[in-house]
C-alpha cells in the first residue's frame, strides 16, 4: 500500500511542490541574490555605483568570502552590475544621513554562472545558524550583550551577519540562561560551560565573545567560534569595535563557507546515487525529495527504486558525493547509515518524528 502511494505521490511531484517542515538545524537564507546601497540622488551615475556596491554584497554572500571580489572575470561584471539587475527599485531609509537607498535584485542563474566561470565556490541558501554569546566589560562591569543592554551592538551584528548571509541568533537571557552561564564564565571563553549553556538552542554552531573599552577609546576583544567538531579563535588587536564585530562575522562566514560551499566541476555526469531507508509514507518521500531540490547545487532528485521502505534516488547536481553529503548533514532527520562506498552512493536513514 505505501509503495502505492509513493508512486502516486511522484506523480503528484510533477504538479506541485509540497512543503513539508523537516526540522533541520539549516534556515533557508532569504534575499541572498539581492543587495541594497544608499544614494545621493537619483542620477544614472549614482543608480550604477549603487549597482555595483549591491553585485559586491551578493557574490560575497553567496560565495561567502570577500576575496571573490578580486577573482577573474569578477570587476568586469561589476562596472556593468546595473545591467544584469532583474529589478531596481528606491526605498527610504531610517538614516538621515542617507535616507535614500537603490535596492537591487539579481538572477540566481547569472549570479551562479558568473561565480563557477570564476573558478569561485557557491554556498547554498540552506545555513546553519550561529548561536551568539558576548560580553562586554563595561563601567557597570560585565554584561551579555542584547536589546536591552546594547542595542546599537546588536543593530551591527544584526547587520554584520546578514551581510555574511549568515542567520544569527541570541539568547533569551531569561532565568535558564542566567543558570547556566555567567557572564564572568563566558569571559573565558570556556568551551563546555558554552556547549552546555547553548544545549537548550541545539545549536552545532556557537561564537562566544569578549570585548573591553581601552582608555584611548580602542577595543580589544577575542572570539571563539565552536562547531559540532572543531574550535577556532581569534584576537583582535587595538581596533575600532565595529572592526571587532565585522571579525566576528567574517570567521563563521568564511569558516561555514569552507565546509558547506561547493565547487563547480566535480560532479559525476552519472549523477549521485542516494538511498534512503525507513521511509514509510508519502509525506516522508515528499519531504525529502522537495528539500533535496531545494538545495541550490541539486538540479533533480529522480526516483529510480521504491522497495519496503527504502527509497532509492539518483541525484542531478554540480556537486560530487562528499560535497553533497556535507550539505545534507544540515537536515537532522536524514542520518547516515554508512560513509559513502566506493561507487559514492551516499545512504542515509530517515528519523521519524
Amino acid at each position: 500500500m505505501i509503495n502505492l502511494l509513493l508512486r502516486r505521490g511522484a506523480l503528484l511531484l510533477l504538479g506541485f511542490v509540497l512543503v513539508v517542515p523537516l526540522g533541520a538545524r539549516a534556515e533557508v537564507v532569504k534575499d541572498l541574490y539581492t543587495g541594497q546601497a544608499p544614494v545621493t540622488d537619483r542620477s544614472q551615475e549614482e543608480l550604477a555605483r549603487a549597482a555595483r556596491e549591491a553585485l559586491s554584497q551578493v557574490l560575497v554572500k553567496v560565495s561567502g568570502s570577500t576575496e571573490v571580489l578580486s577573482l577573474p572575470g569578477i570587476p568586469a561584471a561589476l562596472r556593468g552590475a546595473v545591467s544584469q539587475a532583474q529589478q531596481f527599485s528606491y526605498a527610504r531609509t531610517d538614516n538621515p544621513e542617507e535616507p535614500l537607498a537603490a535596492r537591487f535584485e539579481f538572477s540566481q542563474r547569472w549570479v551562479s554562472g558568473l561565480l563557477s566561470e570564476a573558478g569561485a565556490p557557491l554556498w547554498t541558501a540552506n545555513r546553519p545558524s550561529v548561536l551568539l554569546w558576548l560580553v562586554q566589560d563595561s563601567p557597570e562591569g560585565r554584561q551579555f550583550v542584547n536589546r536591552e543592554t546594547a542595542p546599537d551592538l546588536v543593530r551591527q551584528l544584526e547587520a554584520d551577519f546578514r551581510a555574511r548571509g549568515v542567520p544569527l541568533r541570541f539568547p533569551l537571557f531569561d532565568l535558564a540562561d542566567a543558570a547556566a552561564l555567567s557572564p564572568q564564565q563566558a569571559w573565558s571563553l570556556g568551551e563546555v560551560a558554552l556547549r552546555q549553556a547553548s544545549s537548550r538552542y541545539r545549536s552545532d554552531d556557537i561564537l562566544a565573545g569578549r570585548l573591553s573599552e581601552l582608555s584611548g577609546g580602542q577595543w580589544l576583544g577575542d572570539w571563539a567560534y565552536f562547531s559540532d567538531q572543531d574550535r577556532l579563535d581569534r584576537s583582535a588587536s587595538p581596533e575600532s569595535r565595529e572592526a571587532f564585530l565585522s571579525a566576528g562575522a567574517a570567521l563563521v562566514a568564511e569558516t561555514m563557507a569552507a565546509r558547506y560551499a561547493v565547487a563547480a566541476g566535480t560532479a559525476p555526469a552519472s549523477g549521485t546515487a542516494m538511498t534512503v531507508s525507513n521511509v514509510r509514507s508519502y509525506a516522508d518521500y515528499a519531504a525529502i525529495v522537495s528539500w533535496l531540490e531545494g538545495l541550490e547545487p541539486v538540479e533533480q532528485a529522480r526516483v529510480e527504486h521504491i522497495g519496503g521502505d527504502r527509497l532509492q534516488l539518483r541525484l542531478s547536481a554540480q556537486a560530487d558525493a562528499s560535497q553533497l553529503a556535507s550539505l545534507i548533514q544540515l537536515n537532522k532527520r536524514l542520518v547516515p547509515a554508512a560513509a559513502p562506498g566506493a561507487t559514492g552512493e551516499l545512504r542515509y536513514q530517515w528519523q521519524s518524528r
